[in-house]
């Protein structure tokens, strides 16, 4: 990852010429490592597998405090005669539930799809639009795999779909540039 003005994340380009100027042989081959670790499909997958889990365990405790406990529900005669005590021992814990399903599925999806993302772009030698569809291609289809052959068909299609959408939104800024009005 290249930051304007620098030679990537984590070492700043130094002052008077190159990112290696002033370091030994040593040092410039401890950089150029950290620098390949960090562009990495290992890495990239693990990095959203991290965040896509702390993405989701927000969502699911969001989710969980909008669905607990309305006037309306079978459960709630129950749950108020309750002390309050018990009542926010149960709430805690179906926040907790719902914080760890929802930030495994995320994650999950975050590595799955980052990683075959990576993949494509590796074994394709590009980076466009299509590594994004062909991983959400195959991301769909595997996390669909339980449901049948059709299931898993609708999931690489709906998976990829999506894909387009993302893809069309992050790249729109690029036609932008290309296409700027003077």
């Amino acid at each position: 990852m290249s930051l304007p003005g620098g030679s990537g994340f984590p070492f700043p380009q130094r002052p008077g010429g190159g990112p290696a100027a002033g370091m030994s042989h040593q040092e410039q081959q401890y950089v150029k490592a950290i620098e390949g670790a960090g562009e990495s499909c290992a890495f990239k997958s693990c990095m959203a597998a991290v965040m896509g889990a702390g993405l989701g365990a927000m969502f699911g405790v969001f989710t969980s405090a909008m669905r607990y406990d309305t006037p309306l529900s079978p459960t709630a005669p129950e749950i108020s005669t309750l002390p309050l005590r018990q009542q926010l021992k149960l709430g805690f814990a179906e926040t907790g539930r719902a914080a760890l399903s929802t930030g495994r599925n995320f994650g999950t999806v975050g590595f799955l799809f980052s990683g075959l993302e990576c993949g494509v772009s590796a074994l394709r030698a590009k980076d466009d639009m299509w590594n994004g569809i062909w991983a959400g291609a195959f991301a769909g289809g595997i996390l669909a795999r339980k449901t049948g052959p059709r299931g898993a068909a609708v999931g690489a299609g709906g998976f990829a779909l999506f894909s387009v959408g993302i893809e069309w939104w992050l790249r729109k800024g690029e036609d932008e540039k290309r296409f700027a009005v003077e």
